[in-house]
């Protein structure tokens, strides 16, 4: 009876023993995780694992093995502060007041950990807002440059000087004679107006002499009507011998666009003879998108280079904005004058279109640095130590590889250019920032 008695005892003293030192184990515990737990951290969790929360504050992820992100209390820290920050924020444009929606707040993330996830910055920094725009376009003949001959007379092709369209013309080349018999009655008219005003002036009649004068001239506008050039009519005032055909000449170089008779055809007024058009000027139509007509202007330079002469480049200025667009492409016109002397860009070639707009300089934010969220523009801006603060900015138009930063950061701030999103991921697990 009293080996059991004993043995109860000695059970009973180490049972006591056992959990007196559990007690003050785990009292121990809960003092050392309430101590090194900051007050304003509700708990723990994974950016990668949002279901794992814990109130160790060295815990890792049992899933993945990460290293657990603090999250902070609602009635705490930056959500106190972002309240604040919004009672005393101005209404914004429109109407809007930013009461109306949650401001970002601030966020840490460990400078190791940022060295982890690979996180760059940039600094926000003056750069010049030059854009480089590329286009197409399309060769055409300057209309300004054509000359087209219409019959206005009666007649028939004496002799025809060039045969099929394409034919390169000099200056002063006759492209074709018409035979007229009218065309030889008004010059014989003219001819002897001519005679009439010498006899007057050798007569001294004073009212022959007028009227001698007034058919001149009258003889003159007819035969220009009739596509009768100057040179021609100075030449049959020296000569004084009429001439049965008519000599449409070419009044500049240029290349036959069309040829509308043959050798011998009878012709009559308002029939199309031949035209020519001079390529030493020819205009290029480009197609620009919308958002770039307005930084198209009159007489900006435009660069043309084309497969047919990859070493050579055409140099043209805008000549016209066109303001009209079109429906389905939502693209303008833009017609451009390109120098051609050597007649090398021909009407119908596709043609590559450069040109570079100059709009001066401002802030600019890496377009790598900016998270678009649809309602918002956001850039993470470095406040060190590894906090990092949410930001909305507005941005302006793009130049290459930046945005123009309207509002929103200052020269010398410095933002995250890369894992954008998993810095994102960090910032909506914290609180600091609304996940849209």
């Amino acid at each position: 009876m009293n080996r059991p008695s004993h043995f109860h005892k000695i059970f009973s003293f180490a049972l006591a023993i056992f959990a007196m030192s559990a007690l003050v184990l785990l009292s121990s515990c809960q003092k050392q995780a309430t101590e090194s737990k900051p007050p304003d951290v509700d708990y723990y969790t994974c950016t990668m694992h949002p279901s794992v929360r814990s109130q160790d504050p060295h815990g890792k992820c049992p899933i993945c093995g990460m290293d657990l992100v603090p999250v902070k209390k609602k009635s705490s820290g930056t959500n106190a502060m972002t309240k604040t920050n919004m009672e005393t924020m101005p209404a914004m444009e429109g109407g809007k007041n930013m009461e109306s929606e949650e401001q970002p707040g601030e966020f840490t993330v460990p400078l190791e950990r940022q060295q982890q996830i690979g996180v760059t910055y940039a600094a926000i920094e003056t750069h010049p807002f030059q854009k480089t725009i590329r286009a197409v376009g399309t060769v055409d003949y300057d209309k300004q440059r054509q000359w087209d001959y219409v019959a206005r007379i009666n007649g028939y092709v004496e002799k025809l000087n060039v045969f099929s369209p394409g034919e390169v013309v000099e200056a002063g080349t006759v492209l074709l004679s018409i035979y007229s018999p009218d065309l030889f009655t008004a010059q014989k008219e003219f001819v002897d107006a001519l005679k009439m005003r010498h006899d007057a002036q050798a007569a001294h009649s004073p009212d022959v002499l007028k009227s001698a004068g007034e058919l001149v001239e009258s003889g003159k506008e007819r035969l220009r009507l009739w596509n009768i050039t100057a040179d021609q009519i100075s030449e049959l005032e020296k000569t004084r011998k009429p001439r049965e055909t008519l000599d449409l000449i070419s009044p500049f170089k240029g290349v036959v666009q069309q040829l509308g008779v043959d050798q011998g055809r009878r012709v009559a007024v308002g029939d199309r003879l031949v035209s020519v058009a001079d390529y030493s000027v020819i205009w290029v139509w480009a197609q620009f998108y919308q958002d770039e007509l307005p930084m198209l202007k009159k007489e900006l330079p435009v660069t043309i280079s084309i497969s047919a002469y990859p070493d050579k480049k055409f140099e043209g200025k805008i000549a016209l904005v066109d303001p009209f667009m079109n429906d389905a492409l939502r693209t303008g016109r833009v017609r451009i004058d390109v120098q051609n002397p050597d007649f090398k860009l021909r009407p119908g070639m596709y043609v590559d279109v450069e040109l570079s707009v100059d709009n001066g300089a401002g802030l600019a934010v890496p377009v790598n640095a900016v998270l678009p969220t649809g309602l918002h523009d956001i850039a993470f801006v470095d406040k060190g130590g590894g906090r990092l603060e949410p930001r909305y900015i507005e941005l302006g138009r793009k130049y290459g590889d930046f945005y123009e930063v309207k509002s929103g950061l200052k020269a010398g701030e410095r933002v995250v250019t890369s894992a954008n999103f998993l810095i994102d991921a960090e910032a909506k697990v914290q609180g600091a920032l609304k996940s849209f």
